[in-house]
């Protein structure tokens, strides 16, 4: 079994490996991180699935210790504005449908629609969202729903595979203030940190990494290396030379160009949700955090320069945008064909991106640092561990490409060039079988992309509903049906809805409390 892991790269991917790593095993390995003081790292904020409560439960981190030293704020859900016409917005919140007489609330409402907002009568999260409450009371309780969350000082140590319920949310956060608060705790639990750039990457006769070669610090020995380069892929694209596999068939957006935009909170208001506004060749992300916006315009560049795109973002932005010094990203949009290869494992960008649509990334990191921990090599490093690792990560990410491949696919948009060849565009073997079954018959666990990839049943719901570029039909059986105890669903849903929302607090409200 490896007794020396060594980490090339920090920013997020790396020190949540690294953090993550000592608290899973402890003494019983050495962990280095190497990281460059020259090379920046891309985060501009980041937005994360509600999954993500089990890496910082693991790490045994409360959310009053963690999230002032971030800036974070809460996410619900995401907003999709503009995705079916200009002027519409819906919500793809973190939470199950609920269930009358075998049936889910959005086969009910396509059966007979309460309103012209499906999200608002199936879901509570939307009503929150919109009054930008906090998931939380002002004591710290959660808001009254089906998840039942244990005591601050019983948190347990539980990985994605264990999400039987749904979390009712996620969290965004600045994503240099994470890797500088888990270096701290990395560092203090026994990580070495060495701020270097890597030369060289040395292979020993098998094509095995044997060691790196520094600019200051020599030769960094290891036994199992740990690629967090980002989109450089420095040690498993360069040095040993793995394949990629590109999504840009499917999946054209391929730039983005960020701005932080300081603003007052308390006079904006702070919204539970990432807002997704979609564009003439792209869309544009809204990310709040307790000190400033994080907004970028992620698009395809052939159909738009980066010079309009940044000026479509300032103009977006408004007056807050100037003066301000925009990032402007070439994206790797794919992945590696394996992410794990001989004695090195890619995790974070390097391994694969997909675009930022549904807050994607940290969720990919978490899943490759489990999964590494599950896999973890034993003295012989079985090549088993090593297969059903790589088919784990390339399941969840060929996954969430079919999924975002249907928002595309999905939208009613038909106004410009881009919009209209997103209806043209190939898709993803399966997914148009499963587009037609859909038709017919709202996606169940038994008809979405049959791997394990983060999305259930409910997220495409919210998609096909929202979206509003497919003819959809509800279950036939439900005309034959009475409707008496779905009608009293509904409108128990909505009561609930306004009789919380007129309780809980604004998110800036609790967050300032916390603070």
């Amino acid at each position: 079994m490896p007794a020396s892991v060594v980490i090339v790269g920090g920013g997020t991917s790396g020190w949540m490996t690294a953090a993550y790593l000592r608290a899973a095993l402890g003494d019983s390995i050495s962990v280095t991180v190497v990281e460059s003081k020259r090379i920046k790292t891309i985060g501009v904020g980041e937005a994360t699935f509600s999954t993500v409560r089990h890496f910082f439960d693991y790490l045994g981190l409360p959310e009053h210790e963690w999230m002032p030293r971030t800036n974070a704020t809460y996410k619900l859900g995401i907003r999709f504005e503009n995705w079916r016409k200009k002027g519409h917005y819906f919500y793809h919140p973190f939470e199950r449908l609920r269930v009358v007489d075998g049936f889910p609330l959005t086969d009910w409402w396509l059966d007979s629609p309460r309103s012209e907002n499906f999200d608002r009568d199936v879901f509570l999260m939307s009503a929150i969202c919109d009054a930008e409450k906090s998931p939380r009371y002002l004591d710290g309780t959660l808001f009254e729903q089906d998840f039942v969350e244990r005591p601050t000082l019983q948190l347990e140590r539980t990985t994605l595979s264990e999400q039987a319920t749904q979390f009712p949310y996620a969290y965004q956060f600045d994503a240099t203030l994470l890797a500088e608060y888990l270096s701290e705790y990395a560092t203090d639990r026994g990580v070495k940190h060495i701020q270097d750039d890597v030369l060289d990457v040395a292979l020993d006769d098998r094509g095995w990494i044997s060691h790196l070669r520094t600019r200051e610090h020599g030769d960094v020995s290891g036994e199992l290396f740990i690629d967090c380069t980002g989109f450089r892929g420095m040690l498993l694209n360069q040095a040993l030379e793995e394949p990629f596999i590109s999504y840009q068939d499917t999946l054209p957006n391929d730039s983005a160009v960020a701005l932080r935009a300081p603003v007052d909170v308390e006079k904006r208001g702070l919204r539970p949700c990432t807002t997704a506004t979609a564009q003439d060749a792209g869309w544009i992300w809204t990310i709040p955090l307790f000190d400033r916006i994080g907004t970028g315009y992620v698009y395809a560049s052939d159909y738009l320069s980066p010079e309009e795109a940044e000026r479509t973002l300032r103009e977006f932005i408004g007056p807050e945008s100037e003066g301000l010094e925009a990032n402007h990203i070439r994206m790797r949009v794919g992945r590696s064909r394996n992410a794990w290869v001989n004695n090195c494992v890619a995790i974070g960008l390097s391994a694969g991106f997909v675009e930022p649509l549904e807050s994607t990334g940290i969720f990919f990191i978490q899943q490759g640092i489990e999964q590494l921990v599950k896999h973890f090599p034993n003295a012989d490093w079985d090549p088993k561990l090593r297969k059903s690792y790589n088919t784990a990560l390339a399941h969840a990410m060929d996954g969430v490409r079919e999924f975002l491949v249907l928002h595309y696919f999905g939208s009613g948009r038909a106004d410009n060039a881009y919009w209209r060849d997103a209806k043209t565009r190939p898709i993803p073997d399966g997914l148009a079988e499963r587009l037609e079954a859909w038709k017919s018959k709202l996606p169940t666990t038994e008809t979405i992309y049959p791997q394990y990839h983060g999305f259930e049943p409910y997220s495409y719901h919210s998609m096909l509903l929202g979206l509003g570029g497919i003819d959809l039909r509800s279950a036939p059986v439900l005309s034959l049906m009475d409707d008496t105890r779905a009608a009293k669903e509904f409108q128990l849903l909505k009561d609930q809805a306004d009789n919380i929302v007129e309780r809980l607090p604004s998110q800036y409200e609790y967050l300032s409390q916390m603070r």
